[in-house]
């Protein structure tokens, strides 16, 4: 083997063919070699179904089942979990019947710092058996109203940083610092994209967050200043393994969710991909990932 080939080259030419193997249904050989001494990975993947905006339902559901991802942090856009009681209750059963589990909802907005608005939300994600809101703008005074309903549901709130052009929440160390004497399932969801635009170390974030991180978003970026430099996750320069390492360290125990912003009407080709690798750097670190 040449020996300018880089470690991360080679993880990506693995992940290349995870992909293919992911995408025929076949399984490499090193796989089936390796599977009998690898633990199970920590590290849980999912999906952000914003990756399938442009999609309806039943046709995320048919992707999902191609890569072979059962969990999904879904968010009311096109008819992925609708507000409505009624619609909400059909794509319930369609995650059922597909053996889709949710695990989060977002991100969602608070639109009016009032009683019923918030209710409303909670009570949105207590019919689907959600146990994590993502949480794109509570401000630092609309906290406390939150706070009380996140004690009477006991769903956990995980406020999503939005990177410098988020004037509250840039980076998930900015959330930190208004969680201060909170309810301990008021927390975060770091976006590592954002949060690497934000001038954040992610893994030192994440190391800080600790305890308090509910969610994840993954996103890679070929530049950390640059929004539009967004790819497959491993064709970029984010630190993938050193994450789940921090991860791993913290005990996370949440998902890991992919959020594919870019090539929105044909997604798929970049998901494969990116959920390939984050499984290659897994099965590097030594453990086999979750189905």
């Amino acid at each position: 083997m040449n020996n300018s080939i880089s470690r991360r080259n080679l993880i990506h030419s693995g992940a290349l063919l995870g992909a293919a193997c992911m995408a025929s249904g076949t399984r490499p050989l090193f796989a089936q070699t390796s599977a009998a001494t690898a633990k199970p990975s920590p590290i849980r993947l999912g999906i952000a179904s914003y990756t399938f905006r442009n999609f309806s339902r039943a046709e995320m559901i048919g992707y999902l089942k191609q890569i072979k991802v059962d969990s999904l942090n879904v968010k009311n856009v096109k008819d992925h979990l609708p507000t409505d009681p009624v619609e909400e209750a059909k794509a319930l059963a369609d995650y059922a019947a597909a053996g889709i589990k949710l695990h989060a909802a977002g991100t969602i907005y608070f639109a009016k710092d009032e009683d019923a608005d918030v209710r409303s939300q909670f009570e949105y994600c207590k019919r689907a058996g959600i146990s994590v809101i993502v949480a794109g703008d509570p401000t630092p005074q609309t906290l406390p109203r939150i706070e009380k309903f996140v004690k009477e549901y006991d769903i956990r709130i995980a406020i999503h940083n939005h990177g410098p052009e988020d004037k509250l929440w840039p980076s998930p160390l900015d959330v930190l610092k208004s969680l201060k004497g909170t309810d301990e399932r008021i927390g975060c969801c770091i976006d590592v994209g954002h949060t690497v635009r934000a001038g954040a170390d992610v893994v030192q974030a994440i190391r800080e967050v600790g305890p308090r991180l509910f969610n994840m978003h993954v996103k890679d970026l070929t530049d950390f200043q640059n929004k539009e430099s967004q790819v497959a996750v491993g064709d970029g320069i984010m630190p993938m393994r050193k994450i789940f390492e921090a991860l791993i360290a913290i005990g996370y125990r949440g998902f890991v969710d992919l959020e594919y912003e870019v090539h929105a009407d044909d997604p798929m080709p970049g998901v494969t991909s990116s959920l390939a690798y984050m499984r290659g750097v897994q099965a590097g670190m030594g453990y086999q990932h979750h189905a």
